[in-house]
């Protein structure tokens, strides 16, 4: 017998009414951080990880 799929569980959205943008700028890449009062960082990305790759 096969077993049955499992439930996919969806994240918790995390509404927050303000935040920080930070923006960390190096010769090979872009860094963003969101972060809300505390500093706790909600979402991050980076220019790399967005599929942006050489200097053109």
């Amino acid at each position: 017998m096969a077993k049955e799929a499992g439930r996919i569980r969806r994240r918790e959205r995390k509404n927050i009414s303000s935040g920080t943008a930070h923006v960390n700028s190096t010769f090979n890449n872009t860094m963003i951080t969101i972060t809300d009062a505390q500093g706790n960082a909600i979402a991050w990305s980076s220019a790399g990880a967005q599929g942006f790759k050489g200097s053109r």
